[in-house]
Order: structure tokens, then sequence, then C-alpha cells
């Protein structure tokens, strides 16, 4: 109140009876990812949904409740918004639960059910030799899942159509939360291009991956 707040005070109210926010930022709870930080905007630009290990299921319509396809449901077919960011981050505490045993879910029964419907991602990084550290899967199941979200999104009406024809933008990014680096998903070569190159993420990649 005394210092944000004041300096930002023409700004809330001209946002405090509606928003307009251009961008759906889907990402994960974990405490060190922060949107407005991460992407630079202030309130009002961003509709943010948050959950473990920024996990975007397919599209279904159901009598459960259904916190995440919901908040898209209304960040696209109410708010209208056509730019999705889809931000996972390195160290991602949901993705190295996939390898955890059973025991370490007796108090968060719900949390193992939520990270089934990436444990297919696991299966795809133990099967690659070359990756022989837990660091090395870890890295590129966090990218696995980034890419089935992405897939997951175009299951929701419309969305697919949309992309198409250039109506909506979806954006795949892979956030390194030691250096600040961002690698955005390209869905044509299927690969992940660094956005700042500026930042100096080889330092953890060479860690990751040295022989």
């Amino acid at each position: 109140m005394e210092k944000y707040f004041k300096e930002h005070e023409q700004h809330f109210k001209n946002i405090a009876t509606h928003q307009t926010p251009h961008t759906l930022f889907i990402g994960c709870s974990d405490s060190r990812v922060v949107p407005n930080l991460i992407t630079n905007t202030k309130p009002g630009e961003m509709f943010v949904v948050r959950n473990i290990a920024n996990i975007i299921p397919k599209y279904r319509v159901s009598d459960e409740f259904l916190a995440t396809t919901s908040a898209i449901e209304y960040a696209l077919y109410v708010l209208g918004i056509k730019d999705i960011i889809i931000c996972g981050h390195s160290n991602c505490g949901g993705c190295a639960a996939l390898y955890y045993e059973d025991f370490k879910f007796e108090k968060t029964p719900n949390v193992k059910v939520w990270l089934e419907s990436i444990k297919h991602l696991k299966a795809q990084a133990d099967a690659i030799d070359e990756l022989n550290t837990p660091a090395k899967k870890l890295w590129l199941i966090e990218r696995l899942n980034i890419i089935n979200s992405v897939s997951n999104l175009l299951t929701y009406p419309g969305i697919k159509e949309g992309v198409k024809l250039g109506k909506i933008r979806i954006y795949g990014w892979h956030y390194i939360i030691e250096t600040g680096s961002l690698f955005s998903y390209d869905m044509i070569t299927k690969e992940f291009e660094l956005l700042n190159e500026e930042s100096d993420y080889e330092k953890v990649y060479n860690e990751i991956f040295a022989n």
C-alpha cells in the first residue's frame, strides 16, 4: 500500500471493475516460478493458471471438479485470450516425483493420481541410454512435459483450428531458475530455442550434461 500500490494507483483504478488480459499463462505452482516476474507484466495483463508440474489435461466435460480445465475454458471462451504460454521449469519437483516410490505419496494420494497423466514421459526418458543420470532424465522430462501440455491444449474446442489459421498462438517455455534463461519450443522444428541469448545457461547445462 505504501509503495507499489501508490506508484501504480491509476493503473489499479483502471482495472478495478473488469479484466482484459492479453495472455493466458499456465505454469507450475512452484514458489520459485513467478509469472509476472518472468514476463515483466503488470496486474491485469495475464490470466494465470498454476498447478503441480504445469500439466494441461486433455479436454473433457465431466461432473468432477476440473480446476485447470475450467480455468482454461474461461480464459479461452469467455475472455477470448489468443496468446497462451505453457511454462515449465528446471528442477521441477512434480516431474522428479515420477521416480518416487509409493510410500512417498502416503500423505499426498491426490498428487500421485495427478501425476499419472504424465507417467509415460518417465518411460520415454528411461528408454534413452544416453540419459545416464537423474539430472539428464529430469531435464528431458521437463521438456517432454511442456510438449505434452501443448499437445493436450490442442484438444480444446477450436484451438487446433485457431492455431492453423494463426488466430491463436501457443508458446511452450522451459524456464531455467538458476540463470533466468528461457527456452521456447518451436512446433515446426520440434526444438527448444534460447530466447534470451545473453543469459548464462551454458554453465548449468554443462553441469548437467558433463561427461
